[in-house]
């Protein structure tokens, strides 16, 4: 892969949601910018999320007001500009007075509906259980409060799209090998992960958002030591076929004061998640265990009367989150918050890099991180990032968009409605162009996933691998047999030999 130019403002280094919220924000003021991925986009961290656009009620209890108001202030922002790929969720959780008090909780959610305001999202109410839902029959009461969804992956692609649209270019596969530090400007070679070829680029400033591999990359490629480490804390999920009917998702209290979500996910799925375990190693080797499986178990089955067994997983994934490094004790109050190191040396080219994070303040967080690379260059434009909107959410709501797509498409069936519009939005006629039925969407490959939709994610969303697709861009693995996969590969091998 080969960039157009081989001088840019800046080069960032890192395709997660950071990375590419980056990206986007310095290309739309202006700023000539290359974004490198050594992997697909969102292959790491920002892929193993609990797909949540969450203030972070639990964080109330290790006195991060600052933090969860930031977030909740997002959280509204970022539905309005995505309403495909995001939408509000109310969830419940079930009293357990033995290990909260009813005061306290309710004295956290009236903090959580006031910290920041609220416009879209409903505020929250103490619910009785009759027995009849899902929750064991000793379970009467609870609470219900709004936060919001978002598929994490998609997130990622159609914000590096933004950046794409807004002039950045977007390198995946493209690891930063070496970056030698000048008076005016970094020299950096960057190689193609499938091919070994190397290019050289230059930059007049560099940012390290490469999540976990922030510290790491300080030794490897920038050939200075790293100003502070990271915490990596492994978070592991699991799927299981559907819990509960409804729409809502259950947040559970443990005896070890930790929560667990259970999420309405993919139409016929729970998904429930997630761990807390201090990592060392290679975050991209990060893998669920058996004593976490059997933790999530554990507090599902305490709480619902459907008890759950290990075969029942049908999929699980696992992410290393890069947290600050701070003195606490254990990995659930190390701070979801972030920070920056600046690196402005005399008659040196500056280098940002970004430390921890979480998903929903991401747009907040690339904000600050470009106001930082700003400062090394005249003439940037102001902010402009809260009320963009991402590819494919140009429309006020699901339902409206899916009569559209009804009308324009009549023979187009309703499961593929469904899960184009909260995939792709209006760009789904992109996909659906010159179709008049089902046999023009091409070869069919699994679920709702056909040749057309496969060849709009190769050419316009940077997907390479059934993996991609599968997985980061469509979640129609999670219906995919060993053949389908197989039948899946062949076609996109032919298409790369072609």
């Amino acid at each position: 892969m080969t960039a157009d130019h081989q001088r840019y403002d800046v080069v960032i280094v890192g395709g997660g949601v950071n990375g590419t919220g980056i990206a986007m924000d310095a290309a739309g003021r202006g700023l000539k910018v290359l974004l490198c991925e050594m992997n697909d986009l969102a292959s790491a961290t920002s892929s193993s999320s609990s797909k949540l656009i969450h203030g972070g009620l639990r964080y109330l209890e290790h006195y991060e007001f600052r933090l969860v108001q930031k977030a909740l202030a997002e959280r509204e922002s970022l539905l309005r500009n995505s309403p495909h790929i995001m939408w509000p969720m109310r969830f419940r959780l079930p009293h357990r007075s033995h290990l909260r008090p009813a005061w306290m909780i309710r004295a956290g959610l009236f903090l959580y509906d006031h910290l920041a305001k609220r416009e879209i999202l409903p505020g929250s109410k103490s619910i009785r259980f009759d027995g009849s839902g899902p929750l064991k029959p000793d379970i009467t009461r609870g609470f219900e409060y709004s936060d919001g969804w978002v598929d994490d992956a998609r997130l990622v692609v159609l914000t590096a799209k933004k950046a794409q649209q807004s002039g950045a270019t977007i390198l995946t596969r493209t690891k930063c090998v070496d970056a030698v530090r000048g008076r005016d400007e970094w020299q950096i070679t960057l190689r193609d992960t499938d091919t070994n070829a190397d290019q050289m680029i230059s930059a007049k400033c560099i940012v390290n958002a490469s999540g976990p591999w922030v510290s790491s990359l300080f030794g490897e490629s920038l050939s200075m030591p790293a100003p502070k480490m990271i915490r990596m804390v492994k978070g592991s999920h699991i799927v299981v076929p559907r819990l509960n009917q409804e729409e809502e998702a259950y947040i559970l209290q443990n005896e070890d004061d930790r929560i667990v979500f259970v999420i309405p996910y993919e139409d016929n799925f729970s998904l429930i998640g997630t761990t807390d375990v201090e990592y060392e190693g290679n975050p991209k080797d990060a893998k669920i265990s058996p004593e976490e499986t059997t933790y999530l178990l554990k507090i599902v089955n305490s709480h619902f009367k459907r008890q759950l067994q290990p075969s029942d997983v049908v999929w699980s994934y696992s992410g290393v989150r890069p947290l600050m490094d701070g003195e606490e004790e254990n990995a659930q109050k190390a701070s979801r918050d972030y920070t920056f190191e600046v690196s402005e040396e005399k008659d040196k080219a500056p280098l940002v890099s970004v430390f921890g994070g979480k998903i929903t303040t991401y747009r907040k967080l690339a904000e600050a991180a470009t106001d930082k690379v700003c400062h090394f260059f005249k003439n940037t434009q102001g902010h402009w990032t809260k009320t963009a909107v991402l590819p494919g959410g140009d429309f006020d709501n699901q339902i409206n968009l899916a009569a559209s797509l009804n009308q324009a498409y009549p023979w187009l069936p309703e499961k593929l409605v469904s899960r184009y519009v909260r995939t792709y939005g209006t760009t789904s006629r992109d996909i659906l162009n010159n179709c008049a039925s089902v046999d023009d969407l091409g070869k069919h490959f699994v679920g709702t996933l056909y040749e057309r939709e496969v060849e709009h994610l190769v050419r316009n969303e940077w997907a390479m691998t059934t993996e991609d697709i599968l997985w980061r861009r469509t979640k129609q693995g999670l219906y995919a047999s060993d053949i389908d996969v197989a039948a899946l590969d062949s076609y996109l091998a032919d298409k790369e030999a072609a």
